[in-house]
């Protein structure tokens, strides 16, 4: 169960005001004590996150959040991670609490996901005591949503909530074959896959891994080399690959090895496409062709790493946009959930393949970018627009 990638996963978030019961939910969900409970409010001081299998779902994990209620300046920073893991989730089980007559908070965590697109399941807690049952239809009434009752105590309501769950799964957005339409099966593909400072010792990067085990659901037959081997793989097949998948920041070397009858494209335009908007990361590396000479371009990194000696993000793709565009172009970089609030000093984003977070939170980011109208775009169509490539590269 847990050797799925959390970014691979279905993100559920529980969210309600303090001591309303979402970590009993949560252990009721899991059937394990996964979150103290305690009769003390705030006790779930930070978000916590627990993998878990779901029928109808399969692999997903659920967020137990600090209350929304939260108060004095602890408390606003405890509000702000909850805020922060709605951007994270696919489906968000609000847990109502009490009288809806100061239902203020409800109300604007319901047009908060609304804004975001998120799928909110309403549930009443403790529905196993009579007045808060009788609350049921008032409740509904205000959120103009239909309320599931539900009981940590007795298990009531347990089954239709895991049914909801996962009629909400399946009708989705949810996109699992990362090479699309680029192969069918029998294809021949060549990955090539440099193992340099940036490559984990012992182990390939998640992209690859990811899309190594596509290939193979998808039976194709998947080759792998790295860039200095990558002529002697080439001359030993009888026909040329129908698609050769390689490091963004090796693009050019690979093109031009490359059979003519070759696909090309890059891990980072494949997870462009799984987990982003590729229509709109196209779109955004466009202004790359006339951006002003002291525009101002961010860098977001999905992971927080230790940077190392020639570090994509932080080296390489810099020193491409500098030798492009000029020296007098401004740069920042930002790294895991830092991303700021106000984009339009910005140019340009540039976003990383985004292996480590869900599809969900990619989009959140586009669609803040989109509110904006500030262009967003990904470290693979990036690269390839800044060596000239793009028009030989498949999306």
């Amino acid at each position: 169960m847990n050797q799925t990638a959390r970014s691979n996963r279905y993100h559920i978030g529980i969210f309600g005001r303090r001591n309303a019961g979402k970590s009993s939910l949560i252990n009721l969900i899991t059937g394990q004590e996964t979150s103290i409970v305690s009769d003390v409010a705030g006790t779930t001081t930070d978000t916590v996150w627990k993998n878990i299998e779901l029928p109808g779902v399969g692999a997903a994990v659920i967020a137990d959040t600090a209350g929304y209620d939260d108060c004095g300046e602890l408390g606003e920073k405890r509000v702000e991670r909850t805020r922060q893991s709605a951007a994270r989730i696919d489906l968000a089980l609000l847990l109502l609490d009490g009288s809806p007559k100061d239902a203020t908070f409800e109300k604007e965590w319901m047009k908060l996901f609304s804004s975001l697109n998120i799928p909110v399941i309403p549930l009443l807690a403790k529905s196993d005591t009579p007045e808060n049952l009788a609350l049921k239809d008032a409740w509904e009434q205000l959120l103009d949503a239909k309320i599931l009752p539900v009981s940590s105590k007795t298990g009531e309501g347990k089954e239709k909530l895991l049914a909801r769950m996962a009629e909400i799964y399946v009708t989705g957005d949810n996109i699992s074959d990362i090479t699309h339409t680029l192969v069918k099966s029998g294809d021949t593909v060549v990955l090539v896959m440099p193992q340099d400072a940036q490559a984990p010792q012992g182990r390939l990067i998640q992209p690859q891994v990811q899309t190594l085990r596509n290939l193979l659901d998808k039976h194709c037959l998947a080759l792998c080399c790295a860039l200095e081997e990558l002529p002697q793989m080439l001359g030993s097949l009888k026909c040329a690959p129908s698609l050769i998948i390689t490091d963004s920041q090796i693009f050019p070397q690979v093109a031009k090895l490359a059979p003519k009858e070759s696909r090309l494209t890059s891990f980072s335009i494949l997870m462009a496409r799984h987990k982003g908007d590729i229509d709109t990361f196209r779109n955004g590396a466009k202004i790359l062709q006339n951006m002003p000479t002291d525009g101002r371009i961010l860098i977001a990194e999905a992971c927080s790493h230790i940077p190392q000696n020639e570090d994509i993000g932080r080296v390489k793709l810099p020193r491409l946009l500098r030798n492009k565009l000029g020296e007098n172009i401004n740069i920042d970089i930002v790294s895991g959930n830092d991303f700021p609030d106000d984009l339009t000093p910005y140019n340009l984003i540039i976003h990383c393949g985004a292996c480590m977070f869900t599809r969900r939170h990619v989009l959140t980011r586009i669609r803040q970018a989109k509110a904006q109208n500030v262009p967003i775009t990904n470290y693979g169509i990036a690269i390839a627009t800044l060596t000239g490539i793009s028009e030989n590269v498949s999306y």
